[in-house]
């Protein structure tokens, strides 16, 4: 899902009980990852729950994959892929997710954890980022 579909979903939904049902049916959504692929690797450190990422480029296009064993953080992480799925390393590295956080009202709702465990989850991408950007760099 696009992100702009996301912020107007949300702006459809009027109270935060309806908005937090939503995010919790958006990481239904999303595939459940491979127990293979829950490793130490693919865990974001820095959340309160256990939480999975993998990112693959293909023809310089991030796709993610991602999990988690709370229904609350699988739906950030549907989040996350509205706003980075599909993008190249540049577009990723330019784009605030924490202002888009912050514009769907999730920051305002959420637990301090869960608002950590959201900045763990965009910094594991945007690392991801910034070393395929230095990978190109680099002659071959």
């Amino acid at each position: 899902m696009e992100f702009s579909q996301l912020c107007d979903d949300f702006e459809f939904l009027d109270d935060w009980e309806d908005r937090y049902k939503y995010l919790i049916e958006l990481g239904r959504k999303i595939p459940t990852m491979p127990e293979e692929m829950k490793t130490e690797a693919t865990k974001v450190r820095g959340c309160a729950s256990q939480v999975w990422l993998t990112t693959n480029i293909e023809n310089g296009k991030f796709h993610f994959q991602g999990d988690s064993d709370a229904h609350i953080v699988r739906g950030l992480i549907a989040v996350l892929f509205s706003i980075f799925q599909d993008k190249s390393a540049s577009e990723i590295l330019e784009t605030d997710a924490l202002a888009a956080f912050t514009k769907l009202g999730l920051k305002e709702h959420l637990t301090p954890q869960r608002s950590n465990g959201f900045a763990a989850m965009v910094e594991r991408i945007r690392s991801d980022a910034r070393a395929q950007l230095e990978n190109q760099a680099v002659p071959q």
